[in-house]
């Protein structure tokens, strides 16, 4: 995916992650309550989505059916990273201790980076 897509493209992404392929009216129903577009709209989205080449549609009779071409964890790896690279010279503890006191961290969230760390120092990074 060469772009970066907008916060209204990822909630069309959020309901294909759920669950794909979906035609358009289906991605509209689902998306209805909680931003109100039209399925003109939708399709609009779609459209861009397709473009940018996270999203493949193919033909189910006279309706596209959709899916993501990429997972959300790729995509998650991938605008972290560009998050990283565009604040943070690409370093990750900077990105961390940003996020970790704007945010704050449970201590849940320490166990979890802990054990993420010793994780990878096992596998040699």
């Amino acid at each position: 995916m060469a772009k970066q897509i907008t916060k209204a493209e990822f909630q069309i992404m959020d309901v294909l992650w759920a669950e794909s392929p979906l035609a358009a009216a289906t991605v509209a129903d689902r998306l209805a309550g909680e931003t109100g577009w039209s399925l003109k709209t939708v399709k609009t989205l779609l459209s861009r989505l397709v473009e940018k080449g996270a999203v493949a549609h193919e033909p189910d009779g006279r309706r596209y059916l959709y899916r993501p071409k990429v997972t959300r964890k790729a995509y998650a790896r991938r605008a972290a990273q560009h998050l990283a690279d565009q604040l943070f010279g690409g370093r990750a503890a900077p990105l961390v201790a940003h996020l970790a006191e704007s945010k704050g961290l449970t201590s849940d969230d320490l166990e979890e980076l802990e054990n993420l760390i010793g994780e990878l120092k096992r596998d040699g990074h």
